[in-house]
């Protein structure tokens, strides 16, 4: 594979584990992408490529099912909260020949349970959804807003998270700041201006560069909120030396953030049996 090709989820797999051990057994599935596409040096016109209208870039869809496999083989495993840790199984892979014959070998032994008539539902709802999950309904919905409903959901969203004094102002010739308010922590407050853009692409450098000009000097801190996502670009652009640093939400991070504040998401629970707990009595 060279540096200018997609790469394959197989070619993820090992990475996936280094980066893993370099992050003391436990990353995030944000430091998981930037890590592994900095160590197979990917460049920003194969890192940027969406997932079909995005906001889930190729790599990232890629790199998510990297992980369900390596899940299924037992070489990590992730927490309710997104953190992703290896596991003994899987620091004891000695290379990427025998990690790929540990995942080929546990894929055909899933294909063999699905075709069991009587596990094939099962098995069918236990694998994970990674295309056409609640995300992308919800990002259809937010991208269907008008300007003024998505701005009034940002500022409800802020507020839900601890800000006060919330404004949309959304004022033609304000240099792309949508509103402003203040983040008090512990005893000391914090001015912020933000931006929200309702984007189905990809927001570049140029955006942030905007943005930033408009704010300097008025505010402590930027956050620029949008339903698309950053470019690789974009994200270096926001924490660029020497200028005030941008926080980023991108469309991913804005589902997850309303299910977590139970904003217009709501969280099924489903009670099933477990028979394996049973099974080790």
């Amino acid at each position: 594979m060279t540096a200018a090709e997609m790469p394959t989820y197989k070619d993820l797999l090992w990475p996936t584990l280094e980066v893993l051990k370099e992050n003391g057994g436990s990353a995030s599935i944000k430091e998981l992408s930037e890590q592994v596409t900095r160590l197979l040096a990917l460049p920003d016109e194969v890192s940027d490529r969406l997932h079909g209208e995005g906001p889930q870039t190729e790599v990232g869809y890629r790199l998510a099912w990297a992980r369900t496999n390596l899940k299924w083989a037992g070489a990590v495993d992730n927490t309710a909260r997104g953190v992703w840790r290896i596991t003994p199984k899987g620091r004891a892979m000695r290379s990427d020949k025998a990690l790929r014959d540990l995942v080929r070998r546990e894929r055909k032994r899933r294909s063999r349970e699905r075709d069991k008539p009587e596990r094939a539902e099962r098995s069918k709802e236990s694998e994970p959804s990674l295309a056409g999950d609640w995300r992308e309904g919800l990002l259809a919905i937010l991208r269907g807003l008008t300007p003024d409903a998505f701005e009034r959901l940002c500022q409800r969203i802020l507020r839900e998270s601890g800000f006060t004094k919330v404004e949309v102002t959304g004022r033609s010739g304000d240099g792309g700041i949508d509103g402003a308010g203040v983040l008090r922590v512990n005893l000391i407050s914090f001015h912020v201006r933000f931006q929200c853009k309702r984007y189905a692409g990809s927001v570049g450098p140029g955006e942030i560069r905007d943005f930033r000009g408009a704010m300097v000097g008025r505010a402590d801190k930027g956050l620029f909120l949008t339903t698309g996502r950053f470019t690789r670009a974009a994200d270096r652009e926001a924490v660029r030396d020497g200028a005030p640093a941008i926080d980023l939400i991108d469309g991913l991070a804005l589902c997850e953030l309303l299910r977590k504040l139970e904003l217009g998401v709501s969280t099924e629970l489903v009670t099933r049996p477990q028979p394996e707990f049973f099974a080790e009595l």
